[in-house]
């Protein structure tokens, strides 16, 4: 029976190490985890912060709102586009931009473009738009 009274003792001491060392190694590898996607994510705008926002909707010939067309927008004074999005299934995107007195181009960026019915389109004219604090535009891209 002492034997038994022993082991039972010994037990108790190495679960207690295995958990420990497991809890330990646990707490590692969170640690390095949160540590590797927070270099990695990409830098958040504050969201108390104010903004403008570039609201829009991709009209096909057909003026039904077209999915997937790739925009872009740029500021009047830029050659590059700075944001690239795409239109979703309703056809529109939204873009949070600076809060100031801004003048931004935005178009649709592609040579030929096929729709979910197979037909092509073309992209429509660039569409200026001005904003003057934090507030929010709504336009509309029209494809031909």
């Amino acid at each position: 029976m002492t034997s038994n009274y022993r082991h039972s003792l010994v037990l108790p001491k190495l679960l207690r190490r295995v958990v420990l060392s497991s809890l330990f190694l646990l707490a590692l590898f969170l640690g390095a985890l949160s540590l590797s996607t927070s270099a990695q994510a990409p830098a958040r705008q504050d969201p108390h912060k104010p903004y403008a926002l570039i609201f829009g909707t991709v009209w096909g010939p057909d003026n039904h709102p077209v999915y997937g067309v790739p925009v872009k927008i740029r500021r009047t004074d830029q050659k590059k586009a700075k944001w690239q999005l795409q239109s979703d299934h309703r056809g529109e995107f939204a873009q949070r931009l600076p809060a100031g007195k801004a003048d931004y181009v935005v178009w649709a960026d592609f040579k030929e473009f096929k729709s979910l019915d197979g037909k092509r389109l073309q992209p429509g004219e660039q569409v200026t738009v001005h904003i003057e604090g934090d507030e929010r535009t709504d336009i509309g891209l029209h494809l031909k």
